[in-house]
């Protein structure tokens, strides 16, 4: 039997926006004595937010960008103190932001792309932050120190004098082009490229800033769903996309902006003016800005039904957040108010539907595990929806990922692909040796179990080279996710969903 696989339809050349960012860029360099900071916001790799949104997107492409600036560009990350210190999490990636920091570091070297230093920021001698700058320097890396400033940022007098900028290290770099990047919003690179120009007017360097940010697409409606695809992921910041009044009365241009950068443009403007003692500065918060992401689109519709699904994505993050005590109910009212902005509710995400279905199934023939049914349901690149349900050797989840394997290998259902004694061993060894208190499967745990069951069966053997088949499907889940189930999930890259109902009745249930 011969099955065709069905890609998703591209909607994003990445070639024509390679081609038009680093002439941008290249062109803004020029505007100042070849000296340029370049605050890089998002997500400098592994950009699943526009990969979602913009289908076809390249999530290393911002690395490629860089590869080619190889050349002309250095490299500063910086880090707000205090997210080291309370251990903030990277949502994305589930680990800490001085994690993510060294995965940043190591994902720049894989691309041949040198760190010139990190950057702390706002340090006020965390003592957590004063190990991980410790860490850092016995690595080998540069370490830089910025502090506090008094006022910041509306007492301009003391922000551009020696007991503002003047108080941080100076870091000395070598090429036209400075990128300041961070592992996630709210690090302090604004100011680390202002600092740097402090600095460097005093020596006499006339150099500039710039800022390079994919979201929002300056150059798209406002109610376009991919700016507001923006604020859905924003929704914990507060943000909210509007238009540029600075660029509309200067340029009489409609151009969409977000409510920080507005708002902030007036303190900015005077700041820069401060340092390079000129008014040959930029008129408008989108003047700042070299983002090219617009020319890259090349199917609309693509992209806008893309970004409906990212919002409900996020409403269902959101919810999840909630419910575990990591968001609050502000920030999941917000994330329901632009569902219907849109005009779309949760059910419009197709695995959802299917997912309920196949618990309610699961209910109903009593086949859950100690009472508790769970469904979840994946959707493959060809558009078909495969669903699963839990069982006491399996989760939902787990059930899903193996039956869309098994379809994409075009194996039978009354056929098992998981050897019953390597089921059998795990689920001893979870409830009898480990004291679990369910020896029901995660997909982690399946995923070995396959690899091991792959030894001696061929199914198996070829169930697990349609595993890469399954990255960027979508998957629901009706049930809270196991550090298990995400875990897998996430190495097989898969955008998941979930209702975040309790799958048992224990607290802690792993």
């Amino acid at each position: 039997m011969f099955r065709r696989v069905v890609t998703k339809k591209i909607s994003f050349d990445n070639e024509k926006y390679l081609r038009e960012q680093t002439g941008e860029i290249l062109k803004r360099v020029k505007r100042f004595d070849n000296k340029l900071y370049l605050e890089f916001g998002g997500k400098i790799c592994f950009d699943y937010h526009a990969a979602r949104v913009l289908p076809g997107y390249d999530p290393n492409v911002k690395m490629r960008l860089l590869e080619q600036l190889k050349e002309h560009s250095e490299i500063l990350i910086a880090v707000y103190s205090k997210d080291i210190e309370q251990g903030r999490v990277r949502g994305d990636f589930g680990i800490t932001y001085d994690l993510a920091t060294l995965k940043l570091i190591d994902d720049l070297k894989t691309w041949g792309l040198d760190v010139t230093g990190v950057v702390i920021t706002r340090f006020n001698n965390e003592p957590s932050t004063i190990k991980f700058k410790t860490r850092l320097e016995n690595l080998g890396l540069k370490v830089y120190i910025h502090v506090p400033i008094e006022g910041y940022p509306y007492d301009v007098d003391c922000i551009v004098s020696k007991n503002g900028y003047g108080r941080n290290d100076y870091i000395e770099t070598k090429k036209p082009i400075v990128i300041v990047t961070a592992p996630g919003p709210g690090s302090g690179k604004l100011s680390v490229c202002l600092s740097q120009l402090y600095h460097d007017h005093k020596r006499g360097i006339h150099s500039g800033y710039a800022k390079f940010e994919t979201f929002p697409i300056w150059n798209l409606p406002l109610d376009h769903p991919v700016n507001i695809a923006y604020e859905a992921a924003t929704v914990d910041l507060g943000d909210f996309n509007m238009i540029d009044p600075f660029h509309l009365e200067k340029y009489n241009v409609r151009a969409v902006n977000y409510n920080r950068d507005v708002e902030a443009f007036p303190i900015l403007k005077n700041i820069l003016r401060r340092i390079v003692d000129a008014d040959d500065c930029y008129n408008s918060p989108t003047d700042m800005g070299v983002n090219r992401a617009g020319f890259g689109i090349i199917d609309d519709d693509g992209v806008r039904e893309a970004a409906k699904e990212e919002i409900i994505r996020r409403f269902f993050r959101h919810n999840l957040e909630f419910a575990t005590g990591r968001g609050t109910k502000k920030e999941l009212l917000l994330a329901e108010s632009i569902l219907r902005k849109v005009g779309i509710k949760p059910e419009d995400r197709k695995v959802v539907v299917f997912a309920r279905k196949a618990a309610e199934e699961c209910r109903n023939k009593g086949k859950g595990n100690k009472g508790y049914y769970c469904g979840a349901a994946i959707e493959l690149a060809d558009g078909k929806i495969i669903t699963g349900k839990n069982s006491p050797l399996m989760h939902a989840v787990s059930s899903a990922i193996i039956n869309a394997v098994k379809y994409l290998s075009c194996i039978r259902d009354d056929i098992h692909i998981l050897k019953p004694e390597v089921m059998n061993g795990l689920a001893t060894l979870k409830k009898d040796i480990l004291n679990f208190s369910s020896e029901s499967l995660t997909l982690d745990e399946i995923l070995v179990a396959l690899s091991i069951s792959a030894h001696t069966d061929e199914n198996a053997r070829v169930s697990i080279a349609k595993l890469k088949e399954l990255q960027g499907c979508e998957l629901h889940s009706t049930h809270l996710l196991t550090p298990g189930d995400e875990a897998g999930l996430r190495k097989l890259g898969i955008n998941f969903t979930t209702d975040a109902v309790p799958s048992s009745s224990l607290f802690f249930n792993y």
